[in-house]
């Protein structure tokens, strides 16, 4: 779809157009197509599909809300989920209440700008690709929210104009896309302008960046939305801190440099979120729950009584075993276990492979756990999966 295509699509035949499209949603696509071109022309009918199907695809991230907005494939990939934009949204006005001045210096198709929008801030926002920025204009007029959206490069932006900056760089390349911070676009050297620029600034990143990129003193956020890691959020013009935010519950918790012990294995194991491990919070954890580390360097806790808590999945251990392909079989075939989900940390082993060298048969089921216990190769034989 380019951006002529999107532009016909937003007039009243476009608009009946994509109607019709929705309508056939699911249908097969060449009795769709089929259909939509007896009254529309093969441009029109492509926009409109492949609008309709977007819209499907969205809902998981946007909800109702999908079904009005407008969407490119890579944008929709790239945009941020309405409950992590809405949350990062209410953050910003906690530190700058009112209706402040927010620039979006890489909209995209305004997943972002649309939650700033609706909270009350004045945004202008800037993206360089003028289709990205024909949807997401399109975007906040069919949710009505004002915002102003044009095309500019982000390395163009004068965040002393603006009260709040915020930034989302493209993490894709030619490539496909990319984990390093130097590759993203805008690069990396202009985002820490722009950064070093801004009275308070949030700059939207991949939940995996390197604790060398993130600048001194500012704040870096994880975020986890139903126990999925989905990004770090750096925040400058604030107290320097770790901390971890669970959705949709709205947990969150900061470093307090508590250590947690290395000690033995206990009744009970407990997996982090990965939010509190990305944020080096699992000394935190372990404290919440009264465990220590089975090895210092692996982010699993043991320990001997029950605690509820949003921040681990809890597994009750029914026995451990030095790791042996032969011990592990004899002792799953023991126990009449054909189904197995199995977790590890500090373990090279491939799971499909280990998976079919197990051979299971058998009605129960397990949690299988490898990993090192004081730098031991271990295994764990859990009961399934125990809500915490």
């Amino acid at each position: 779809m380019d951006l002529d295509a999107f532009t016909e699509l937003l007039t009243p035949r476009g608009q009946r157009a994509l109607a019709e499209a929705g309508e056939l949603a699911g249908a097969d696509p060449v009795a769709a197509a089929t259909t939509l071109r007896k009254t529309y022309d093969a441009t029109l009918t492509s926009a409109a599909l492949t609008q309709a199907g977007l819209r499907e695809r969205a809902r998981a991230k946007f909800g109702q809300d999908a079904g009005v907005m407008y969407f490119t494939p890579h944008g929709l990939e790239q945009s941020t989920r309405a409950e992590v934009a809405e949350h990062r949204a209410r953050r910003l006005l906690e530190a700058f209440p009112g209706a402040p001045k927010v620039v979006d210096a890489c909209c995209g198709i305004g997943g972002d700008l649309l939650a700033l929008a609706r909270a009350g801030c004045a945004v202008t926002a800037v993206d360089t690709d003028p289709l990205t920025v024909a949807v997401a204009r399109a975007n906040a007029e069919a949710l009505g929210l004002e915002a102003t959206v044009t095309v500019a490069d982000a390395a163009d932006v004068r965040p002393e104009d603006y009260d709040v900056l915020f930034a989302d760089p493209a993490r894709r390349t030619s490539r496909g896309r990319t984990f390093d911070p130097l590759a993203y676009s805008p690069p990396w050297p202009v985002v820490l302008d722009l950064l070093s620029r801004a009275g308070l600034a949030c700059l939207k990143v991949a939940p995996g960046i390197p604790y060398e990129f993130i600048p001194e003193g500012a704040e870096a956020e994880w975020v986890s939305y139903k126990g999925e890691v989905k990004e770090a959020t750096i925040w400058t013009g604030r107290e320097a801190a770790r901390r971890a935010t669970l959705l949709p519950g709205g947990h969150t918790m900061t470093a307090t440099g508590v250590q947690a012990p290395v000690g033995p294995t206990g009744r009970y194991v407990y997996e982090p979120d990965g939010a509190a491990i990305r944020a080096h919070l699992v000394g935190e954890v372990a404290e919440i729950v009264g465990g220590r580390l089975l090895d210092p360097m692996i982010a699993y806790i043991a320990a001997d009584d029950p605690v509820d808590t949003p921040w681990a999945t809890r597994y009750e251990v029914e026995d451990v075993l030095p790791f042996s392909l032969k011990k592990l079989r004899t002792a799953l075939r023991e126990r009449q276990i054909g189904n197995v989900t199995i977790k590890k940390r500090g373990s090279a082993l491939d799971i499909e492979r280990l998976r079919a060298d197990l051979r299971l048969k058998g009605d129960n089921s397990s949690v299988i756990i490898l990993t090192r216990i004081i730098d031991r190769p271990s295994v764990l034989i859990c009961r399934p999966l125990s809500p915490a």
